[in-house]
């Protein structure tokens, strides 16, 4: 799954000249928390954040109530915006899990989608936390079970022989290593249709897994 696959295409964007107060209004209507600052041809010139909307009390501390007013009606969203070249960006061929990664360790909330400098589209944690939901099938209802197992090749493909033996079908499955143990391999596995008992009854005897949470949804 790539980036293409789930970015939202054709984001809402602004000029640099839109005012900050109009900017606030704009996002908070949509319900979006990241901007694109674009000029002609829909290049990216920067990027509005709800954080970077917020001002710095310090700069206001010497003005009066007009004076405010006046100061924060005349900012312009050149003005706040994080510059084009400090803004982290992604082509729509990158791994999903490569933007996950990006957003993570620069901890940011979103990522403009490039092609050759021109907004094409927006990612953002929402987008990776929807498709996660799906890839985990959320919104099907089924038993879902964490096995802790032997962090070695081939643990992994005696779960889904298990499964298989008995003509089961697989609706979602997932996995990471185990909490604090590098050692251990947490695999989690959605099935339907398949009552809870013959599934814990089934998926226990598997030599050397460890059956840690069984719940239905």
């Amino acid at each position: 799954m790539l980036v293409r696959d789930i970015m939202t295409r054709h984001p809402m964007m602004a000029e640099p000249s839109m005012s900050t107060v109009d900017a606030q209004r704009f996002m908070g209507e949509n319900a979006i928390r990241h901007l694109p600052v674009v000029g002609s041809g829909k290049r990216l010139l920067g990027l509005v954040t709800r954080q970077s909307l917020l001002v710095d009390p310090g700069r206001l501390g010497s003005l009066n109530l007009w004076e405010i007013a006046s100061y924060l009606s005349s900012l312009k969203l050149r003005d706040v915006m994080i510059k084009g070249e400090h803004v982290i960006t992604v082509s729509q061929d990158v791994p999903i899990e490569e933007a996950a990664r990006i957003m993570v360790e620069k901890r940011v909330g979103g990522l403009p989608v490039l092609d050759d400098g021109i907004v094409i589209g927006i990612v953002t944690e929402t987008d990776l936390l929807a498709h996660l939901m799906e890839m985990m099938a959320a919104r099907s209802s089924g038993v879902r079970v964490t096995i802790r197992q032997p962090n070695v090749r081939g643990e992994l493909a005696k779960l889904v022989a298990a499964i298989a033996s008995q003509g089961w079908g697989i609706a979602a499955l997932g996995g990471a290593v185990a909490p604090k143990d590098p050692q251990r391999w947490d695999a989690v596995v959605k099935i339907r249709n398949v009552p809870r008992d013959q599934i814990v009854a089934v998926l226990s005897q598997i030599e050397g897994h460890e059956i840690i949470d069984v719940r239905e949804n």
